[in-house]
């Protein structure tokens, strides 16, 4: 089980750790780590892992066995033996684009109230994919009405509800594609804005900057149409 400190602090970049295992493939296992596997639609972190004098760069992160993170070599290298001590350095400026992007993207499905049928998520531009049979009037409102939300400098914090809850509120889950994993007794929410001023809350595992000014403006990219009943909403970072 490898602990995941990314889930408490996104803005962690550097952390230590210890070697728990080697996959057959040659990746890394710590019982502890800041880089977040790819899910959900957000990329796997990179960065770099050092001990002694050795050093391992990072290409990305994946989700292994059970609560296993397994960290995969920018190419084959020598891995620390299991037990080794390691210091984790996460490639920040890619990660916290995929904040940004993320976080983005939840605010679009505000402005856009319509079924999410996928997404996608890179360190500078992002898209959702919506069920939509009407194709889009007014880009340029559209666009105005999502960076004035980001603007309003809301408020992204996360909490945990129990399956139970969720199933008792399934109008919180907003994209058809993915359900929120289950099994686990629990599920992760994401929040923006606090009482009176919040705008979303959805089910999402994701990092996420923490207020919605830090995200920066936004600019609406293509409308493409995907499908009979689907549309594709892409944004960049301006």
């Amino acid at each position: 089980m490898t602990e995941a400190l990314f889930r408490e602090d996104a803005y962690l970049q550097n952390a230590t750790g210890q070697v728990t295992g080697h996959t057959p493939e040659g990746g890394l296992i710590l019982d502890r780590t800041i880089f977040y596997p790819q899910g959900g639609g957000q990329p796997g972190d990179g960065g770099s892992v050092s001990w002694g004098r050795g050093r391992l760069s990072v290409a990305t992160t994946i989700k292994g066995e059970g609560d296993d993170i397994i960290l995969i070599p920018s190419e084959p290298a020598p891995l620390p033996p299991v037990g080794t001590d390691v210091r984790q350095s996460l490639d920040w400026m890619r990660r916290h684009g995929h904040m940004r992007i993320h976080t983005a993207l939840h605010l679009l499905s505000v402005v856009i109230p319509l079924p999410v049928t996928g997404g996608s998520i890179s360190a500078n531009k992002g898209r959702l994919d919506f069920q939509m049979f009407e194709p889009i009037e007014d880009k340029a409102a559209l666009e105005a009405a999502l960076n004035d939300l980001i603007e309003r400098d809301l408020v992204v914090t996360d909490d945990w509800i129990s399956e139970a809850e969720l199933e008792a509120n399934p109008a919180i889950v907003k994209t058809m594609s993915v359900s929120p994993p289950r099994g686990q007794g629990r599920v992760r929410l994401v929040r923006i804005g606090h009482g009176r001023s919040q705008v979303d809350l959805q089910p999402c595992g994701g990092t996420h900057v923490a207020r919605t000014a830090e995200i920066g403006r936004i600019r609406l990219g293509k409308v493409e149409k995907k499908g009979r009943d689907n549309r594709r909403v892409s944004i960049h970072l301006d």
